[in-house]
C-alpha cells in the first residue's frame, strides 16, 4: 500500500487575550479591502499586528499612540470581521481534530483499479465503505439511497458504490450476494456483508443502515464525523 498523505501542519497561533487580540488584528489587515480603507487606517492595523516594526518610535510611544486611536477604531468596527476570524480559527481546529478530509456524497468507482485506489491510496485514518450493486437488484437501489444520507451525516467517512460489473472480478459478486457493502481501513478490511438487505427489513431507510454499521462499530461517533459548517452558529459556552 502506498504512503498516507501527511495531516498538513496548522499555522501557528498565538494564545492568550493578548495572542488572540494580534493574531485578529493580523487576520482583519490581510482580509481588509485596501482600496476602501484609508492609509492611515492600513498603518495603525499593520503596527497593532506587528509593533516591533516600527523604527522611529519607541515601543512604548508606539503603545500609548495605538492606546488612543485602537479605541477609535474598535468602536467603528463592526463584528463581521471578528465573527469572520473566529469561524476560520473553529475550522481549522475542527479539521485539525477530524484527523482527515471531508466528503458529503457518494463516490461512482468506474473500475477495479478506482477500487483498489480508494481502498489502497486513502487518508489511513478515513473509513471507506463500498456498495457493490448492480441495476436490478433488489434493495441496491434503496442501500444507495440510504449512503446518499449517510454520506451527508458522516462527513469524514468515503462513501463509495460501485457496479458488480465494473470490479473485475463479477463472479465473486453474483447477483445472489448483492448487494454487498465491505467496509475498509488503512487498507485492512474490516466489515465484509453479503447480501447484506438479509440482515435488514424489508423496507429499510437510512436510519437502519446506519444502526447495523454501529452494532459493529463501524462507523465514528457524530461529533466528530460531521462537518464544521454545522457548528458555525453553535453558542460556546
Amino acid at each position: 500500500m502506498s504512503g498516507s498523505p501527511e495531516i498538513e501542519e496548522l499555522p501557528a497561533t498565538q494564545t492568550g487575550p493578548k495572542g488572540v487580540i494580534h493574531d485578529w488584528r493580523k487576520f482583519k489587515l490581510e482580509s481588509e479591502d485596501h482600496e476602501s480603507v484609508p492609509s492611515n487606517k492600513r498603518e495603525l492595523l499593520r503596527q497593532m499586528s506587528n509593533p516591533k516594526s516600527s523604527k522611529d518610535d519607541t515601543q512604548e510611544k508606539v503603545l500609548h499612540k495605538m492606546s488612543v486611536q485602537e479605541y477609535e477604531m474598535i468602536q467603528e468596527e463592526d463584528e463581521r470581521c471578528l465573527r469572520k476570524y473566529r469561524r476560520q480559527c473553529m475550522q481549522e481546529m475542527h479539521e485539525h481534530l477530524s484527523f482527515g478530509p471531508k466528503f458529503d456524497v457518494v463516490f461512482e468507482l468506474d473500475s477495479g483499479e478506482a477500487f483498489l485506489d480508494v481502498i489502497e491510496k486513502e487518508h489511513r485514518l478515513t473509513l471507506v465503505v463500498v456498495h457493490i450493486y448492480d441495476d436490478g437488484i433488489r434493495g441496491c437501489d434503496a442501500l444507495n439511497n440510504c449512503l446518499t444520507c449517510l454520506a451527508a451525516e458522516y462527513s469524514t467517512v468515503k462513501f463509495c458504490r460501485i457496479r458488480a460489473s465494473a470490479t473485475g472480478a463479477g463472479e465473486r459478486f453474483s447477483d445472489d450476494v448483492l448487494p454487498a457493502l465491505l467496509v475498509y481501513k488503512a487498507g485492512e478490511l474490516l466489515g465484509n456483508f453479503m447480501s447484506i438487505t438479509k440482515h435488514l427489513n424489508e423496507e429499510f431507510f437510512a436510519l437502519d443502515v446506519e444502526n447495523f454499521l454501529n452494532e459493529y462499530g463501524l462507523l465514528p461517533e457524530k461529533e466528530l464525523a460531521a462537518g464544521p459548517e454545522e457548528d458555525e452558529n453553535a453558542d460556546v459556552e
